[in-house]
């Protein structure tokens, strides 16, 4: 399992229709082959700033299945034009014997 993390920066004044987008775009992103899990957090500190963590079995399927399907056209469709600057996406990997349960 690997965790992708995206640091998304809205623009001003868009984060109610943003997050509106998104209640329609997690369909899509839930309904992808190698999807585990997905949540979206919106910072206390910091208006229209949120952080996206999916749960994917392997990068490829991010990589390669999400991100190459057609589905990701709509997916940009409903988010893309939020964005700003585009997020920088990274994937991460559960550093064994290090985990705790919440």
């Amino acid at each position: 399992m690997i965790l992708e993390a995206a640091l998304l920066h809205i623009r001003t004044g868009e984060s109610v229709a943003f997050e509106a987008a998104f209640l329609q775009a997690q369909a899509i992103l839930s309904s992808m082959p190698g999807y585990l899990s997905h949540e979206l957090q919106r910072c206390l500190e910091r208006d229209g700033h949120f952080l996206l963590l999916v749960r994917w079995d392997n990068v490829a399927a991010h990589e390669e299945g999400f991100r190459k399907s057609s589905q990701y056209q709509d997916w940009k469709k409903l988010l893309h034009h939020f964005y700003d600057p585009f997020p920088t996406v990274l994937h991460y990997e559960l550093v064994q014997g290090n985990s705790i349960g919440i």
